[in-house]
Parts: C-alpha cells; structure tokens; sequence
C-alpha cells in the first residue's frame, strides 16, 4: 500500500508525477490501485487534467455498492463520457469486497480504490484534486458532507450527492455558493430519489399546460409497491429523524438570509385537508413534510430570479436558444409531496412513524431510541441490515403528479374562481433507495461530464435549475425511470 505522506517527504516536486505514473499504470494491472492518504499529507493545486472523471466516495456502504454497480455499467462504453472511475473510502478491505460484489458475476473491475476518510480534509484535498466530480454517499451528511464540499470547492471540482437533508444543503449554499462560483466548482445535493423524481416530475407535468392553460398547483402523490416487504433505505429514515433534530437552525438559517423573490403564480394559494383520497389512481394519502417540496421551492426561485435560468460556462448560441425556450415552458405553481397507500390503514401507519419521529425527534435520548431502534419506531418499515436482494428487486416507485389549473390564464385572475383543468402525470421506475437513486446520481454525473460547457461554470444550486434544460430526462427513460401523462380533463 502506498503512503502519499512517505512519498511527499522525499520530494515534493515529484509526487504528483509519480501519483500520476501509479494512477495510469495500475488501471490496467490486475490489482486494484489503494492509496492511503495521511493527516499530513500534501495540499496541492488542482490539474488541468484531473486523473478521473468521476470518483465515488463512501463506496463501501448500502447505497455505494450499488453505486458503483451502476457506474460500471458505463465505464469506457463507447457511447459513455466515463473514460475512468475510482471508488474512495475509509476501509480499503471493505471497498474491495463492495467492488467486488458490484461486479459480478464478472471478476472485479480492475479501477483504483483510495483511502479517505471525511474527518481527515488533506485525504479529502487530494481526491477532489484528482477528479472531475466527486459522487458523495456518505451520509449523514449533517455530520459527514460539509469537508467533502470544502474540499471541492477549494479544488474546483464538481461535487454531486443523494442528500436529503434541507439544512444541509441550504447552509452549503449559504457558506459556499460564492466561492464555488468563483473557483468554478458546481455543487449539486439530492441528486438522487430525493429529488430528482419530484424535480423534473414537476416540471413535466408543467410543460403540458400549453397556452392559454395555466397551471396553479402540483401536487405529488408517491406510491411505494412491492410484491414482497417494503424496507426503506436507512439513510433517508436517520437524515428524517436529523432533519427533526435541526428544524430549530433551518429556520435560523433561512430569517438569517435576505429574502429570496417567490415565483408569480397565478390564482389563490391552495389549501387542502391532510388527508384526501385520489380517486384517479385509488390512493389514500397524507401531506409529507419531505426535502422535496424544500428542494423545488428553491429551484423556483432561482427561476424568479432569472426566468431564462442558469448560463453556461461555455454556451454556444443555439444551446442558449434551447435553455430559453425550456424554461419558457416551465409554469411556476404551488408545490406539495404527499405518501399514499392503497389502504387508510397505510395512511395511519405512515402517520404513527412520523409522529414518533416528530416526538422522539427533539431530545437527544428520544433520537438514540430511534436511531439504535429503527425497526420499533419505524413499525418495521426501516431496519439496520436493509433490505435483501430480493426485496430490493421486487420493490417499485409510482410517482403521481396531480395539476390543478385554468383552461384560460386569464381566469385566474377572477377572484376567488377556482381551477377548472387537471393535467395527471406520473413518473415510474424501480425501488428508491438502492436502484433508482444509483441510477440518477450515475445519470447526473454523466449528463455532467457530457454537457459541462452548457451548465454553470460553479455555485451551489439545487438540481432542477442544473439539470432541467439538459439530457437528463431522457437519459432516465433510456434507463429503467419513466415520465408518462396519464390524463388531461376539465373539471367543475
């Protein structure tokens, strides 16, 4: 194993040629390349030509294996912007058996594993010094997320994560946004389930309300289905019950901010029940207070604050032409997320799990009860040891995405005249946790590497502002995530 630290001591003018010679050469020998970073090691500038296009920390973990499944899919497909892969972590013995399970049945694929580790930023230096784009899965990222940012920003790398954590994301908008613009460092969080789904799914059902039908709200209705037991990932039920803990400072961070400008939306602000039963697809349901609806609030207001959206480091005339007219076609409206269950038994259990989370939540014993105990609190819907493959296989996702809005533009500006049209559309793919979220972070990277010269050249952005002109969608059907309009009606 080699130690960049003993290496460094000897000469640092050369070790980043040497770093360089090991990186290439042992791509290719039939040994994983395993670098150990120490406390001490060296700060360097970021290169020109970073030696991976994408490198996949916290790769030994549920959601990591997976990960890198995904992204071998993809590695030097003559059709892929992925030319080379690393995989980073903690545990070199536990990255090499997560490398090796990911690709079978074939023997490992020969890519380099790095030792990192969060609490050590010099590892973290180097690995963003080395990369195009850092895929984070170490979580929770409350407490594990911010040195990985740090550290790509400062070295001017991208940085992409599966967060769905809002005080996480907005305190790194908050702290990092103006130097990642300026070091051209683009930091995109939830670029996983949370919230890609409801980020595009949002904006799908929008660019069907063709002139002059206006739209007013969207609300999203998810459906978890399986033909065995629903297991959730654990990741998403502790950054739930986090998420509780830090209630208190998002709400500081957000009255510290000035105001941001709200999106113009036609029509009065709904109010609806907190539970309501959707005929059109046989679904009971309850409002959940999810990071999505956080997530594409914040996309629309950077829409407010630019309705052409984001420039790109290095548009040509005809993608700047492209980029407006899709968000030409975006209607801002109000968003909600909804659970549902095909039972009002379903709708309860949903409710007893986010009530204990809510009550046990606030005080630092009553989070130690829930986050030791996970199956108790959560009626067995989250355990420690997730799911097995065959839960995991057997598991989907129906994402409904219910419009409400005027036949006319003009008659929402009627008074109290209540929406007249419904527009119903639905985004499909497989079980959330360890397929569908390894195959949108997989995608986002890729639609980064591919179409980098038309996004921002940096800053920290939610991910519908980023993604929505791209390729994304598309490159998501071709991979197992539909986006299908299932209706179009007035109603009285």
């Amino acid at each position: 194993m080699w130690t960049i630290n003993s290496l460094y001591k000897r000469n640092k003018m050369i070790l980043p040629k040497i770093v360089d010679y090991f990186g290439h050469y042992l791509k290719d020998s039939p040994h994983p390349t395993c670098f150990t970073i120490s406390n001490r090691a060296i700060s360097q500038n970021p290169k020109p030509n970073p030696t991976y296009d994408v490198i996949i920390l916290g790769a030994s973990g549920f959601t990591g294996k997976h990960v890198i499944r995904e992204a071998l899919k993809f590695l030097n497909n003559p059709s892929s912007p992925l030319k080379n892969l690393a995989i980073a972590g903690r545990n070199t013995t536990k990255l090499s058996r997560a490398l090796q399970w990911a690709s079978g049945p074939n023997p490992p694929a020969q890519i380099p594993i790095l030792n990192a580790d969060t609490s050590n930023p010099s590892s973290l230096r180097y690995l963003a010094s080395q990369a195009k784009i850092i895929l984070n899965c170490v979580g929770p990222f409350r407490l594990y997320g911010e040195p990985v940012v740090k550290a790509c920003v400062d070295s001017g790398c991208d940085y992409l994560d599966i967060s769905g954590e809002p005080e996480f994301m907005e305190r790194m908008e908050v702290k990092y946004h103006d130097k990642a613009l300026e070091n051209g460092s683009l930091v995109v969080s939830a670029c996983g389930f949370d919230s890609i789904p409801a980020e595009l799914g949002w904006m799908f059902n929008s660019r069907q309300w063709l002139p002059p039908a206006i739209s007013n709200q969207v609300e999203a209705y998810i459906s978890l289905e399986s033909d065995k037991r629903i297991v959730g990932n654990l990741g998403t039920y502790e950054s739930a019950v986090l998420s509780v803990a830090n209630a208190d400072k998002l709400q500081e961070l957000r009255r510290s901010r000035p105001k941001r400008p709200r999106p113009m939306i036609p029509g009065t602000s709904p109010r609806g029940p907190l539970v309501n039963h959707l005929n059109e697809v046989g679904l009971w349901a309850v409002k959940l207070p999810s990071a999505d609806a956080t997530v594409v609030r914040r996309t629309l207001s950077c829409l407010a604050e630019d309705p052409r959206g984001l420039s790109g480091v290095n548009e040509i005339t005809e993608q700047i032409e492209k980029r407006e007219a899709f968000w030409s076609s975006i209607k801002p409206a109000h968003f909600g997320m909804k659970i549902g269950s095909k039972s009002l038994l379903g709708v309860v259990r949903f409710i007893t799990v986010g009530k204990f989370i809510a009550l046990f939540g606030k005080t630092g014993i009553g989070r130690w009860l829930l986050l030791n105990f996970p199956s108790v609190f959560s009626l067995g819907f989250f355990r420690k040891k997730g799911p097995s493959e065959d839960e995991v296989a057997s598991a989907t996702f129906k994402m409904w995405f219910v419009g409400h809005g005027f036949t006319d533009g003009s008659l929402a500006s009627q008074g109290n005249r209540k929406p007249d049209m419904q527009i119903i559309t639905r985004v499909m793919g497989p079980e959330i946790g360890y397929l569908t979220t390894p195959i949108i972070l997989v995608q986002c990277a890729l639609t980064l590497l591919q179409e980098r010269d038309n996004l921002p050249k940096g800053g920290v952005f939610p991910p519908g502002i980023v993604f929505g002109p791209t390729h994304l969608q598309d490159r998501l059907q071709q991979n197992g995530i539909s986006f299908d309009v299932i209706s179009k009606r007035t109603v009285n």
